[in-house]
């Protein structure tokens, strides 16, 4: 079987999305951190441009929601960070998910 080079990269996205579960469930990484979302946002984006090259709907439309999900989640983590950072300024960012 040859790998071309959006196999590879699909296969290092797949990776890092089960290496970030396993430091999810070995509660090395927390589901509310920055980092866990990234991490996912990044395996996602991988997949989705092997899926570029070798079209697949069903698994498309998972990435693309798992990418989705990832950045609005970090987008949220970022803008309370953020927040807390610049309380004594009085300004305050929303996010589409902000609490």
């Amino acid at each position: 079987m040859n790998y071309a080079w959006y196999d590879i990269l699909g296969t290092l996205g797949v990776a890092v999305i089960i290496v970030t579960y396993v430091l999810l469930q070995a509660e090395k990484l927390r589901s509310d951190s920055l980092y866990y979302s990234l991490l996912n946002a990044a395996g996602a984006s991988l997949i989705i441009v092997s899926l570029y090259f070798d079209f697949n709907f069903p698994a498309i439309i998972v990435e693309f929601f798992w990418l989705l999900i990832s950045l609005l989640v970090s987008e949220n983590i970022f803008l309370e960070n953020d927040y807390e950072h610049n309380s004594q300024t009085g300004t305050e960012k929303t996010s589409f998910l902000h609490k």
